[in-house]
């Protein structure tokens, strides 16, 4: 991947991160970036494809990092070790909440040309409990922990990331022993 792609890349999930979709503009996004704006089109035919190619890297980080907390456990440790990975995730990004919501949100309400968006935010809910069950959970508990995961990322945007990074622990904890 090219520098400058790398770059218009990471700048644009940090400003989409902390302001949301619509409220960032494209002249922002170059700026930050510090490239030109022929430089953003060569590499994305719209800002929607930008925003698309945002959400499929950070799933990719978010479930590699996930991936990364395992080795061969019970489902109380996986668990256990899910929730710690998922809690390292939030305070890395500052309790921003949920990048996939806020993009559907944001984009479910426009016309279909924006639907791929869409469609991808409610896929990583899906990708997310289809991990945990090859992670060796049973559907009811994989359901159970991506709850619970939810419930975290959108409490940490709230209540003290402590404070919930305890209970969603205490919480796996008595489900999963």
């Amino acid at each position: 991947m090219s520098k400058k792609r790398e770059q218009l890349l990471e700048q644009s999930e940090r400003l989409f991160d902390k302001h949301g979709f619509h409220t960032v503009g494209l002249k922002q996004i170059i700026k930050q970036s510090g490239v030109a704006l022929m430089t953003l089109y060569n590499h994305f035919d719209s800002k929607e494809d930008l925003i698309l190619e945002v959400l499929k890297r950070r799933e990719t980080r978010y479930l590699n990092s996930l991936n990364d907390a395992l080795d061969k456990k019970t489902n109380a440790e996986l668990a256990q070790a899910l929730a710690k990975a998922h809690m390292d995730w939030i305070r890395s990004y500052d309790s921003n909440g949920c990048m996939f919501l806020r993009a559907k949100e944001e984009f479910s309400l426009e016309q279909s040309e924006n639907s791929e968006i869409v469609v991808f935010a409610e896929a990583h809910k899906n990708h997310l409990l289809t991990f945990f069950q090859e992670k060796g959970l049973d559907i009811r508990e994989a359901i159970r922990l991506v709850l619970l995961f939810e419930g975290a990322t959108a409490l940490a945007e709230v209540f003290e990331v402590e404070t919930v990074a305890q209970e969603l622990a205490y919480s796996v904890e008595k489900l999963f022993s």
